[in-house]
């Protein structure tokens, strides 16, 4: 499975494929599902089992995938969603897994017929398209768009996005690799920081900036800009002293988190001609959900100049639903399983 676009049928009948395994493989955690085709082609993914591991506890994808089947009935494929890009061997290119990743070596380990990789923002742009509006916040733009180009973003250990787009045959998504583009700042003290990390790397890239590690940098240089030393060790722990206002430098580090994160995500949307909407999925973003639409995240975004008002008419929303990688993957499945490329 290479980053390309691939088409995929709006919906197969479900009796053509039986249950598979789809996982949702992050920097922390992999997510597993034992799923089978419904019969609603609005929901065309039945999650029949699902269990969340955390990475540091296994020495790999094969040892979560065994331990999940270590009860109950064994499918014989299996689809991977992960951060990076995928060859056509089977194997992956990533900075933000703790082990490597391959196919071939996960099916012989598990006893699997067939492993299939797919980018986790290619599959997460599968389900993004199919999340009810209970499962979402509105962050700006009108409530619905014409079917257009929709973006997924979001970040995580580092920072993913794909572009799903409608056509006469079925959905195309784009696999982009977003996060490794060169950071872009508006304000002098963004400005600042960058040039402070610059001392200690040649490229400061988006999610370096636009992560959970992107966070713990921001804290940092914030901290040796204002002369003092940094005491939060997690990007969770700035998070919580952030949202809960116990410490200056954290708030100050998740609100130009905000604003960076605003200002890009306006540049990637005007980037992939997006007209549907921009969903932002996953990570940190749930966590914090109201300081992020009292931020000047939505100020950034729409600060484009005469680009503005096209980007008014988008919708922006932040998808709150935690399983979607797993079932992004299994969509990604069933319209693959016929000609499938990995």
């Amino acid at each position: 499975m290479t980053n390309a676009a691939h088409a995929v049928p709006a919906h197969a009948p479900p009796a053509a494929t039986p249950p598979f395994l789809a996982a949702d493989v992050g920097g922390t955690h992999v997510r597993v599902g034992r799923v089978q085709a419904s019969a609603d082609p609005a929901h065309p993914v039945e999650l029949l089992d699902y269990r969340k591991f955390r990475n540091a506890d296994y020495a790999g994808l094969s040892a979560i995938l065994s331990d999940f089947l270590a009860d109950g009935p064994r499918p014989t494929h299996c689809v991977v969603a992960t951060a990076g890009y995928a060859r056509d061997d089977g194997t992956v290119i990533t900075a933000n897994l703790p082990w490597p990743l391959s196919a071939r070596q996960i099916e012989r380990d598990v006893g699997l017929d067939q492993v299939y990789i797919v980018n986790d923002f290619e599959a997460v742009a599968y389900a993004a398209a199919q999340v009810d509006a209970s499962g979402v916040l509105q962050l700006t733009g009108p409530a619905t768009a014409p079917r257009g180009p929709t973006l997924v973003v979001g970040p995580g250990t580092g920072l993913g996005a794909a572009v799903w787009i409608p056509t006469p045959h079925g959905a195309v998504v784009l696999a982009t690799e977003a996060g490794q583009p060169t950071l872009a700042t508006t304000t002098e003290l963004e400005m600042a920081i960058v040039r402070h990390m610059l001392r200690e790397r040649s490229h400061v890239s988006v999610e370096q900036a636009l992560s959970g590690p992107g966070l713990m940098n921001l804290y940092r240089a914030l901290c040796a800009l204002s002369g003092q030393s940094p005491t939060l060790a997690t990007p969770d722990a700035i998070t919580a002293a952030a949202m809960a206002d116990q410490d200056p430098l954290a708030r100050q580090s998740l609100e130009v988190f905000c604003g960076l994160l605003g200002s890009t995500i306006g540049d990637m949307a005007l980037q992939y001609g997006v007209t549907g909407g921009v969903y932002l999925a996953g990570g940190i973003l749930p966590q914090i959900r109201d300081f992020l639409l009292n931020s000047t995240f939505v100020e950034r975004y729409l600060n484009k100049g005469p680009m503005r008002e096209a980007l008014e008419r988008i919708p922006v929303k932040v998808v709150e639903h935690g399983q979607l990688g797993v079932i992004g993957a299994a969509s990604w499945y069933l319209g693959h399983r016929d000609h499938p490329t990995a």
